[in-house]
């Protein structure tokens, strides 16, 4: 075979292989479109990954011989770069392909609400962490090839592979926190204990699960600010999930008034407030007594229910500033005082 024929066999068989990837993009973004909606936004994250994958493959098997290279020395050092670069063009494929496959279900997860929401999260969080366990898997089994391809590092995994017992222990000893935390992670994913947009209150912070990965977490507190904590803290210290079984939250207001208080009349006017309030979600609501202080005070206790927690959180601040207000305007004279007893000889007059 001449140089010339050998070149043309290398470049129409590259030209063929894009054009087939060409035509199942334009079908998928075109016709296909219509049948598998996210089939046409699919295809376009691929693209570029498929292309390069499907030169890299096809410019390796039909790579001219050696003689028309300079030998073997030459043929030999370009092959195994093309194997090199078509296994790393794979990765990047099958990486984009699993993303592209997930992203539109994950989205829809997110605007999952009502009664529904919380397995919604636990499917979302499931699903992103079991993402990034086959990303990783791949990343590593793919850089084990390529390095395996290597002589000298085949050499070397042989002589390792001499002392798996040396060479165990210390990668045990060494990777013990990089595996406790990467199970640690799926223990929480998969035994539902915490899921993202959980409500939580960590270290005595109040905040929401922002992003769980399978070597930390990251908690935005109500400030925004964030904690980043890794996994096996949820594993290992207690915390608190306000939305473990639902995402309603009952909310607490606590006051502490004098003895004076008409309790039916705050009573009423707290059902009246709630009843017209957007955010009560119309379920649970009551006002108690729940303590008398040893100030002299009386303690009540106003409970209502929301369907989130940032709802009931603001719920509890307009309820507290309505009834404060409330009980200035109409019941002055149960605001908080403090009474002392003087002595009579104290209060004579000069």
């Amino acid at each position: 075979m001449s140089a010339f024929s050998a070149w043309t066999i290398f470049a129409a068989t590259v030209l063929v292989s894009v054009t087939v990837v060409e035509v199942v993009r334009r079908l998928l973004a075109g016709p296909l479109s219509h049948r598998w909606p996210g089939a046409g936004q699919a295809a376009r994250r691929v693209t570029a990954p498929a292309f390069a994958a499907a030169a890299a493959f096809s410019a390796r098997a039909s790579l001219p011989t050696a003689e028309h290279l300079g030998g073997p020395s030459v043929d030999r050092p370009v092959r195994h770069l093309l194997w090199i670069v078509a296994v790393a063009t794979a990765t990047w494929l099958l990486l984009r392909i699993i993303y592209a496959l997930t992203d539109p279900a994950l989205e829809k997860l997110t605007r999952v609400e009502g009664e529904r929401n919380r397995r919604a999260r636990r499917a979302r969080t499931q699903m992103l962490l079991l993402r990034r366990v086959i990303g990783a898997v791949l990343v590593v089994v793919a850089t084990g090839v390529v390095l395996f391809s290597f002589p000298a590092v085949r050499a070397l995994g042989a002589g390792v592979l001499a002392s798996a017992g040396i060479a165990g222990l210390v990668a045990g000893v060494a990777a013990r926190p990089v595996l406790g935390n990467l199970f640690a992670g799926l223990q929480l994913a998969f035994s539902d204990a915490l899921r993202l947009d959980d409500v939580v209150v960590v270290e005595g912070e109040w905040g929401r699960i922002e992003e769980l990965t399978l070597s930390y977490v990251v908690v935005r507190t109500w400030d925004e600010r964030r904690l980043v904590l890794p996994v096996s803290y949820f594993t290992e210290r207690p915390f608190e999930n306000w939305t473990r079984h639902t995402s309603r939250v009952i909310g607490a207001v606590v006051f502490h008034v004098d003895w004076t208080v008409p309790v039916e009349d705050l009573r009423t006017e707290l059902y009246r407030f709630l009843r017209e309030h957007p955010l009560w979600d119309q379920r649970d609501w009551v006002l108690q007594v729940t303590d008398v202080l040893p100030n002299g005070l009386v303690q009540l206790r106003a409970l209502m229910s929301a369907a989130d927690a940032a709802s009931a959180w603001d719920l509890r601040c307009d309820a507290r500033e309505h009834i404060v207000a409330y009980l200035r305007r109409e019941h002055p004279q149960a605001l908080p005082r403090f009474r002392a007893e003087l002595p009579v000889d104290a209060v004579r007059p000069a």
